[in-house]
């Protein structure tokens, strides 16, 4: 926190009035100005030895002899700017792990697991809200899903002002569809240099969908994610 700026967090307690030395995370843009900071204590590592969101934090390696020596890099730039981890937080050589809501492996990036079941264990909805809740679910995964939209279709007319809510057998079909295809759900892929790209697109009267994908070094075409 700027000494300057101190005084506008100030704040009252039975004992005296205090303020802020270092930015909280209660304020509105605490996360935008800490996400700022990360971006530039870490500028040059990030999309090459680290990936970042506020305050969660990847270190990756393409091989396993590489990773010690990216992690002391990162460590030391933590050190110079006086960054402070929790080691109860922090898990250190894994080959895969939880990030931002995903899973990711050195294949790819796959749907928390934790997510599908809560989607395929999930009641029909019986009102607007419960509909809303769900397709909140779905946004969340729709690039695991493909022609999300399309699939989705008959959810709109529930969702017109002044329409009752009935649910019916196309919903419930579109929601049962949307279940079965996560019972085997894609994994995103990295692009590989110099391959060629194969690009599927899919045209339908409500919806327009494209997919990218790729062979990899064994021959198995996989989804991309850029």
């Amino acid at each position: 926190m700027a000494p300057e700026d101190e005084k506008h967090t100030s704040f009252r307690t039975p004992i005296g009035i205090f303020c802020y030395t270092v930015m909280p995370f209660g304020l509105k843009n605490a996360g935008a100005t800490y996400q700022r900071a990360m971006t530039h204590i870490f500028d040059d590592l990030i999309h090459q030895k680290v990936e970042c969101y506020v305050d969660d934090l990847v270190v990756k390696s393409l091989g396993r002899n590489d990773h010690l020596k990216d992690l002391r890099i990162v460590f030391e730039r933590i050190k110079k700017f006086d960054l402070k981890m929790n080691p109860l937080k922090c898990a250190f050589g894994v080959s895969s792990g939880k990030f931002l809501g995903y899973v990711v492996r050195h294949r790819g990036i796959e749907i928390d697991p934790n997510k599908i079941k809560a989607i395929t264990e999930m009641p029909p909805p019986r009102n607007l809200r419960q509909l809303r809740s769900l397709q909140g679910q779905l946004a969340f995964i729709q690039r695991f899903i493909s022609n999300l939209s399309g699939r989705c279709q008959p959810f709109s007319k529930l969702m017109k002002k002044d329409v009752r809510f009935k649910w019916d057998g196309e919903c419930q079909e579109a929601f049962d569809s949307i279940k079965r295809y996560l019972l085997n759900p894609p994994i995103l892929a990295a692009p590989i240099p110099g391959k060629p790209l194969i690009l599927y697109t899919a045209a339908l009267e409500e919806s327009l969908g494209a997919l990218l994908a790729q062979n990899n070094e064994e021959g198995k075409e996989n989804a991309l994610y850029f």
